[in-house]
């Protein structure tokens, strides 16, 4: 196994493993909230539930989408299964899309029927969801960060969303409380903003990871690094053309170095060789590097 696999399947279980245990304080959240929700005459509560409930299914998404983005290239797939990564993204952006939609027709219904105020209780219940989710979005998002998963970085956010909504809820019920039943459609106006916060982040989650699926150049420093790690070779001259793509947790090269031109193809060869192993040397979460070797055209240095 070469190296950059090495680090791609390290950080596909790390990545997984703070999925998994996001589902499972999800799924512990989810029926606390619900029923507390139900019991307590809370719709924002209940729509928190299903906040929660999405993020378990995105959760699992997540986690099945790296396992599979680490696999190794095979000859049915010869660029590997990152994209697994990036589609895993997709679909957790559509399902807090499909959410919010859903939480906001409720809302809406409930707004306009008349019905008890919530119970006190309930309050306790999201203060107390807050500070979970809060800590578990932190932690999973520096994993997130660490091993440059747009899919865990994404299921991160579900856990902020999660988080502000519960807060968005509970301003709703303490409103509702305070101001008695003239004030109980507090509570479902908090679900309905709720809805917004969800809606925001899954397109805040849809834009990456369409534009990994779509080849969309990497940000930061990367491309820079890249050249620079090419450059670095002393029989390089210039290079040019660089394109890099990602993959799920991985990366592809393609790029043009101009050398020598009275350089023999074994010698070519032999350089582009060299440039290879300098960038994934760099780079190493690069999977791929196809060299085009050109003809140095222009005035020494």
């Amino acid at each position: 196994m070469q190296i950059g696999e090495e680090v791609i399947r390290e950080r596909a279980e790390r990545g997984a493993r703070a999925a998994q245990s996001g589902l499972l304080v999800n799924a512990s959240l989810a029926l606390i909230k619900f029923l507390a929700g139900v019991l307590g005459n809370s719709y924002a509560l209940v729509a928190d539930a299903v906040e929660s409930l999405v993020d378990v299914f995105s959760s699992f998404i997540v986690w099945s989408g790296l396992r599979i983005s680490a696999r190794s290239a095979d000859e049915q797939y010869p660029f590997g299964y990152g994209k697994a990564e990036a589609l895993a993204a997709v679909v957790v952006g559509l399902m807090l899309v499909g959410a919010a939609s859903g939480i906001s027709i409720e809302a809406v219904r409930e707004i306009r029927i008349p019905h008890h105020s919530p119970a006190p209780f309930t309050l306790a219940v999201l203060l107390a969801v807050i500070a979970v989710k809060e800590v578990l979005f932190r932690r999973v998002f520096k994993v997130g960060a660490e091993v440059e998963s747009t899919a865990v970085k994404g299921d991160a956010w579900h856990h902020r969303s999660d988080a502000l909504t519960s807060a968005a809820a509970a301003i709703g019920i303490g409103i509702a409380l305070v101001g008695g039943p003239r004030w109980a459609s507090a509570d479902d106006w908090a679900a309905l903003a709720a809805a917004a916060v969800i809606l925001f982040n899954g397109v805040r989650i849809l834009r990456p990871a369409v534009g990994d699926l779509m080849d969309r150049s990497p940000e930061g420093e990367v491309v820079e690094r890249i050249a620079a790690a090419a450059m670095s070779v002393p029989e390089v001259a210039a290079t040019e053309k660089l394109k890099v793509r990602r993959a799920g947790l991985g990366l592809f090269v393609d790029i043009h170095v101009q050398a020598d031109p009275a350089m023999s193809l074994h010698d070519a060869h032999v350089v582009s060789g060299k440039v290879k192993s300098a960038i994934q040397a760099a780079v190493p979460t690069v999977l791929g590097v196809l060299v085009h070797m050109e003809p140095f055209e222009g005035e020494p240095a």
